[in-house]
């Protein structure tokens, strides 16, 4: 095989990045689960905290390879990779642009945090790029977006934001979690860093907790040398695990996402259901944008019922899909934004941003959509008042 030959998507997920066993022949990676290597007489010194360990090493080739990045890192949760990747580039008296709806966590940490360090924060109105144009200041230094965003499905313009960001010499990262690296990749709209938590579809089968970070060599070495002293380090033993999701990533998306259109499509014409939130219908209106924009619209969406269905009693009545916090397994899932993902927010808070008492999030598993059907008509059969 051609060394610069590019390969295909499912045999970029099973072979880039894989730890060789040269002892053995081992068809699957070995876990090197050592804290401690040599120090004299080696080309590189190993340990956990500098994220280089062998493992740690090929992981972040294969995720890069996914995002079309030069480098990468993993981390033991998104709100780490996150945090690191924010704390890396911004210091006091220095400001962000935040994107109004965002993952919950994330919001709640720069709330919290910022003001601690001396760090000017401003979050737009929408996901509009003139919202982020009037809050520019000289001492703006990141714009950063979440797109599809949690949990209504929002799109911004990366092209765009890219753009504005460069006119300003601003840095730009995007939180990719929903759509993963199989439906967008936004290098390719020229965002500059690309956060996940990889806990969602890299995982993939609820079991592990992970974040990501995918961009640059230059600004993945800058994330580094904070990342080191925040001490966000992934073990060994998830990041195996992490590199087994990975394998079947696309496999895995791609059915989801062809299940999640299947399924706001039902919804959208039940009687019982007032809204859908999901890109790849064509009454979203950014329909057109994520279009252009995404290799697929994902498997994530979220609706809110008609008046009279309790979204608690519905939940709760569900057989197979599960009501749980997370999202992005094989198993289809639901969720109260407003007691989970968005619970530290104020009632205000979350209006603003329209996440309704009501909204119940919806992951969509890799299940035949008949048997979701049944089983969403069947809860609410026992949810109308």
């Amino acid at each position: 095989m051609k060394k610069n030959k590019k390969l295909g998507i499912n045999t970029t997920c099973v072979h880039v990045g894989e730890v060789k066993d040269e002892q053995f022949k081992g068809a699957v990676s070995p876990i090197y689960m050592s804290t401690s290597y040599a120090f004299d007489n080696v080309d590189v010194k190993r340990y956990p905290r500098y994220y280089n360990t062998p493992n740690q090493e090929m992981l972040h080739k294969k995720i890069a390879a996914l995002e079309k990045t030069e480098d990468a890192l993993v981390f033991t949760s998104g709100m780490a990779a996150i945090s690191s990747a924010l704390m890396a580039f911004l210091q006091k008296g220095d400001h962000v642009i935040v994107q109004q709806v965002i993952y919950g966590g994330t919001y709640n940490f720069i709330v919290s945090e910022f003001d601690k360090y001396g760090i000017e924060y401003s979050f737009t109105e929408s996901d509009k790029v003139d919202d982020f144009k009037s809050l520019i200041k000289e001492n703006t230094k990141i714009l950063y977006i979440e797109t599809p965003s949690n949990p209504l499905l929002g799109i911004t313009d990366m092209q765009a934001i890219s753009s504005l960001a460069k006119e300003h010499d601003i840095l730009t990262m995007i939180d990719n979690t929903f759509a993963s690296p199989i439906n967008q990749n936004p290098v390719d709209f020229g965002i500059d860093i690309v956060l996940h938590s990889a806990t969602k579809y890299m995982g993939g089968h609820s079991d592990i907790s992970a974040g990501a970070i995918a961009a640059s060599k230059n600004h993945i070495e800058k994330i580094w040398q904070t990342a080191i002293n925040f001490g966000g380090n992934l073990s060994d033993q998830t990041v195996w695990l992490l590199e087994r999701s990975l394998k079947t990533l696309n496999l895995r998306v791609t059915a989801q996402t062809k299940n999640a259109q299947t399924m706001a499509e039902y919804l959208e014409q039940s009687n019982d259901i007032d809204t859908v939130y999901y890109p790849g219908l064509k009454s979203h209106p950014q329909y057109a944008l994520a279009k252009k924009q995404m290799k697929g619209f994902g498997a994530m969406l979220s609706f809110e019922l008609e008046e009279g269905i309790n979204p608690m009693i519905f939940q709760n009545n569900l057989q197979l899909i599960k009501p749980s916090m997370s999202l992005a397994g094989l198993e289809s899932t639901t969720v109260s934004p407003t007691q989970t993902t968005h619970a530290l927010l104020s009632e205000k808070e979350r209006l603003e941003r329209g996440i309704k008492e009501g909204l119940i999030r919806f992951s969509v598993g890799i299940e035949e959509p008949e048997d979701l059907i049944e089983d969403i008509e069947q809860a609410i059969k026992k949810a109308k008042h």
